[in-house]
């Protein structure tokens, strides 16, 4: 006993589709994690940075558009 060719050729279909949409997910999933550790390894340069221009400048607010910057008062630190 068989089933009609044209529903194996759905179900065939339907699990070729869902593997390669499985197939896509993982190589999303690897992209994310790759771009995650990405984002770690940036965001571990920045706090060096920030430790850098502290210890010459110390606390300061950098202006981002022009790199002027302005003191941090010592009490908004200790709130």
């Amino acid at each position: 006993m068989k089933i009609e060719q044209e529903e194996l050729d759905k179900v065939v279909s339907q699990q070729v589709e869902m593997n390669n949409l499985l197939k896509q997910i993982g190589f999303i999933e690897v992209e994310k994690n790759t771009m995650l550790n990405r984002y770690n390894e940036v965001l571990i340069n920045s706090n060096l940075t920030k430790k850098e221009l502290e210890s010459k400048y110390g606390a300061v607010n950098i202006n981002l558009s022009d790199g002027s910057y302005t003191m941090i008062d010592q009490n908004q630190l200790d709130e």
